[in-house]
């Protein structure tokens, strides 16, 4: 069904109001999307109900909701004050509305009432990987190796449908745990298609502002805000190390300080260490080195020269295919932007680690 964005209750945007790499070509038609009005979602919801509510971020709420016909929903209802504004609510629905892959969460449709957006989803029994896997050693041991291999190996599947096997490509930018959901069999579906951007033929990057989140943030991205394919590439290899590790890209230890998983992997990785940083609730569960496989491959996409990162489809065969020698691979240093005032104002400092300063974890969107 067709997304009638001229109804009562939804909006009409200008070319203008959404991707600005789309030639002044407007928003392509919305299919498989529906209208909902107000009320269907606040019955859905049991009148947005706290009892319900199972997410709260800078963006507003996620109730739980069932519609009519008994599915059962997660129902997003942007803040007044979040930065997903009306450009953003529309590419959301622009990336995925037309698009069915079992990687990538499906978007049942959408309402605007007044200052409210909504966007109603399926509903993800086992939530996000940063609710359920990266807190707390009692939820990581849930995960064998098994299962966290198949999240690996499923969301490589979902980024390489949107990178490679549709057209317009869409990239992602902001690829991270909390965007990762996780069905009742703990299959993983990219989520939050808010930031994403259409890449229509022939074109292989853009410049535009930089918006995600530090930790996930590609070097060259952060810095010129020259987006590609290797953008997502780069945040996908930061998911791989903390699937294997069970650690957050970045941490806070009391001896430590403030810490980076990146950082924290090439350092092992050169002093032959790698096997160290797989999780140790995993210890009987699996080989090390098929573990170091996978931590490898998350390195091999986070160099610092985007151009030395592998394809999506071609870091799903690395991981899967134990044939692929990796020793015959070279990996080069990460590029690590630890400092947001490098992203405002372009400030390179070059380390033995790649780029490097002071942190914060907020997302940001300039």
């Amino acid at each position: 069904m067709k997304f009638p964005l001229a109804c009562s209750e939804c909006f009409y945007p200008s070319s203008d109001d959404l991707h600005d790499n789309n030639g002044g070509r407007g928003l392509p038609t919305l299919q498989n999307a529906h209208a909902f009005t107000y009320n269907e979602i606040k019955i859905a919801t049991g009148g947005f109900r706290s009892s319900d509510k199972i997410g709260q971020g800078g963006f507003g709420s996620v109730y739980k909701g069932r519609l009519q016909d008994g599915t059962v929903v997660a129902v997003k209802v942007l803040s007044a004050e979040s930065k997903q504004g009306d450009r953003e609510f529309m590419s959301e629905m622009a990336s995925i509305s037309n698009i069915n892959h079992e990687n990538l969460v499906k978007l049942h449709g959408g309402c605007v009432h007044g200052a409210r957006r909504m966007l109603v989803y399926d509903y993800m029994q086992n939530n996000s990987l940063s609710h359920t896997l990266l807190r707390g050693e009692k939820r990581r041991a849930k995960f064998s190796w098994k299962t966290r291999r198949e999240i690996c190996l499923g969301i490589a599947r979902g980024l390489a449908y949107i990178h490679e096997d549709i057209t317009p490509h869409v990239v992602h930018r902001d690829i991270k745990a909390s965007n990762i959901l996780l069905d009742g069999d703990f299959t993983p579906k990219i989520s939050d298609f808010g930031l994403s951007k259409l890449f229509y033929t022939n074109i292989t990057h853009i410049t535009t502002r930089v918006a995600g989140t530090l930790g996930y943030l590609a070097p060259e991205y952060a810095l010129s805000g020259h987006l590609t394919r290797k953008s997502d590439v780069y945040s996908f290899g930061v998911l791989i190390l903390e699937i294997v590790s069970g650690r957050t890209a970045i941490d806070f230890d009391l001896d430590l300080g403030e810490h980076y998983l990146v950082q924290k992997a090439w350092e092992l990785y050169k002093t032959k260490k790698l096997d160290q940083l797989v999780d140790p609730v995993m210890r009987g569960d699996i080989t090390a080195k098929e573990a170091v496989r996978f931590l490898r491959v998350g390195l091999l996409c986070v160099q610092e020269k985007c151009d030395r990162r592998p394809k999506i489809s071609k870091a799903m065969s690395l991981m899967s295919d134990d044939e692929i020698n990796l020793d015959d691979l070279l990996i080069s240093q990460p590029g690590i932007i630890t400092d947001i005032m490098d992203v405002k104002l372009g400030r390179r400092r070059s380390t033995s680690q790649g780029i490097t300063s002071t942190p914060s974890h907020r997302l940001y969107n300039f």
